[in-house]
């Protein structure tokens, strides 16, 4: 049986974009609900069932920030933001809120396709027996992560970090490496996704000795008992 195809939740105010970027998607084989304003776009990401939001930053009613705020409360849906060129902060803002990936405006149609996609197939990983160092537990079943018994709440990305660092524990993952298996492209030194959500991991894993470390000019190592 073919595998069902993704929808998607677009929320942004631009209605001709929107309408643009529907139609492009729909092409390439998705399903795709479009909503207008953060309010609106919350209660269908409640209602129904997505497989990934593509969230404008600035929008009436509130912001993509506080919708990511309040959709993290309840849901660890993949999240890819669509923010402004020069708004470096922004996209840091995003990534500490719990976006998954980001993508700024003007942006290639392909481009924003194959991010789509990266983090499907990432979300969409298969089915393996359960990991377990250091007092962490991974059960990529379902996709759960538990820290000396007691369960973690992780985003889509970071569990992906994890699990990349947990299957190499003990060796350095370059940064390249990890931006490939996230992103299916390259690191630069001004894009600090990886190391945002690197250090989101840190703190949800604080109680104890520092089980992610740094090798500064290399990358992440895991650090395995």
């Amino acid at each position: 049986m073919p595998e069902p195809a993704a929808a998607i939740l677009l929320v942004d105010d631009d209605r001709e974009l929107a309408a643009l970027m529907s139609e492009y998607f729909r092409e390439q084989g998705f399903e795709i609900t479009a909503a207008f304003n953060g309010p609106d776009g919350l209660r269908a990401a409640r209602g129904d069932r997505y497989d990934l939001i593509l969230l404008d930053v600035m929008m009436p009613g509130f912001d993509g920030f506080e919708f990511l705020r309040r959709l993290r409360a309840q849901s660890d849906i993949p999240v890819l933001m669509l923010t402004a060129r020069t708004e470096a902060s922004s996209r840091v803002l995003g990534l500490e809120t719990g976006a998954d990936d980001y993508l700024p405006k003007p942006f290639d149609p392909l481009e924003l396709v194959a991010r789509v996609r990266a983090i499907l197939r990432r979300s969409r990983g298969p089915e393996t027996r359960a990991l377990e160092f250091s007092g962490v537990r991974l059960e990529p079943a379902t996709r759960r992560v538990f820290h000396k018994g007691k369960p973690i709440d992780v985003t889509s990305v970071e569990y992906d970090i994890l699990e990349t660092l947990m299957r190499s524990a003990g060796r350095v993952v370059s940064r390249d490496d990890l931006a490939q298996r996230l992103y299916q492209r390259n690191s630069t030194p001004l894009d600090r996704s990886i190391d945002v959500h690197v250090s989101h991991l840190r703190k949800k894993l604080a109680d104890g000795p520092d089980l992610i470390r740094t090798v500064r000019g290399v990358g992440y190592q895991f650090a395995a008992e």
